[in-house]
């Protein structure tokens, strides 16, 4: 727990791996669940719930989410976390089923409480830094950039490296930052005192109040609600995966959405739509990864279907992850 407040800007890492065996099986969801749990005790964090099928694993977490496929790793945290000392434990353990690291990347938004935050996360120079240090040299292509807006709150941190550059992909990811989320609306993320419950039946009650269990229709979600307050969950629709976070305190309320998407998918800004409207957040930020401009445009014009203004449109291209488009909106009633 930060000094002013819970940090909810999450720091996000993917890492891909691959291996000479042409039947690659279940590949990392083998690893002993234990072993698991001895990385997150390194980020500091837990597991709290779980959910899977025959294409990946789902975790929610104590703080935030981790997505184990047969060749990829995806863990995403938030608070104090010391995310990236998860990097060196995740590519020891690949190693001992014989896959190699090919790929990472790292990103993250702008944290509101910079100063809480613990090495190596004190900096984005001495995130970059770490992470130089603790990944191969034959992960050559490398990059490090802040995608700047005209939100000062609101700038997007990448790095991305990989033996390969990046060629076109059927799939990209879009992550969704919310701040200054309607109080109202933010409310139903509290628990009551001596509600009776835990948090998976809290949180199922707060899923279906809420209408998140209508973002995705056909996602199968696994749900959790903290004390006093704070939700999370995870959502599964066969190989894709999508996760909800929740900080509803006043003054420093966050709430993020990320789900990957595929060129052939024609409800991916539908479901931004729907995950923004549940929050109705004051400011939004939109970070797409690998996907065309086209499917960025859609999801600016869904979210200017909310009322919200877009106030900056960058991008960047990274030689491992390909184009980064950063968007960011906000209601009428906030100003730059």
């Amino acid at each position: 727990m930060a000094v002013s407040g819970f940090e909810g800007f999450e720091k996000r890492l993917e890492l891909e791996f691959s291996t000479r065996d042409p039947v690659i099986g279940i590949g990392l969801r083998e690893l002993e669940f234990e072993s698991l749990e001895q990385v997150l005790h390194q980020v500091q964090c837990t597991v709290v719930s779980a959910l899977g099928n025959q294409h990946f694993d789902s975790y929610v977490l104590s703080e935030s989410s981790l997505f184990v496929y047969p060749t990829k790793i995806i863990i995403k945290t938030c608070g104090t976390t010391q995310l990236l000392k998860s990097v060196q434990p995740f590519i020891h353990l690949a190693q001992t089923l014989d896959l190699h690291i090919i790929a990472i990347r790292y990103t993250r938004g702008t944290f509101i409480f910079p100063n809480a935050q613990p090495y190596p996360h004190t900096s984005f120079h001495e995130e970059v830094v770490y992470l130089e240090d603790n990944i191969p040299s034959n992960l050559c292509y490398r990059k490090a950039s802040v995608i700047p807006s005209k939100l000062t709150s609101h700038s997007w941190h990448v790095f991305s490296a990989g033996v390969v550059e990046y060629s076109d992909n059927l799939l990209y990811t879009v992550e969704v930052c919310m701040t200054d989320l309607d109080q109202t609306l933010a409310r139903k993320f509290f628990r009551h005192p001596d509600d009776g419950k835990n948090g998976d039946s809290a949180g199922r009650d707060m899923t279906e109040a809420t209408g998140i269990n209508r973002i995705n229709p056909n996602a199968q979600i696994c749900d959790f609600s903290f004390e006093p307050c704070g939700y999370s969950m995870n959502g599964i629709d066969g190989d894709r995966y999508s996760t909800i976070h929740v900080t509803p305190e006043d003054g420093f309320s966050y709430a993020s959405f990320e789900c990957v998407g595929s060129v052939y998918d024609g409800d991916i800004a539908d479901m931004v739509k729907k995950a923004v409207k549940v929050f109705c957040p004051g400011t939004v930020s939109v970070a797409t990864t690998s996907a065309g401009n086209d499917i960025c445009m859609r999801i600016k014009g869904a979210v200017e279907q909310l009322g919200m203004k877009c106030r900056s449109w960058s991008m960047d291209e990274f030689p491992a992850a390909g184009t980064v488009v950063f968007q960011t909106f906000t209601t009428r009633r906030n100003r730059i």
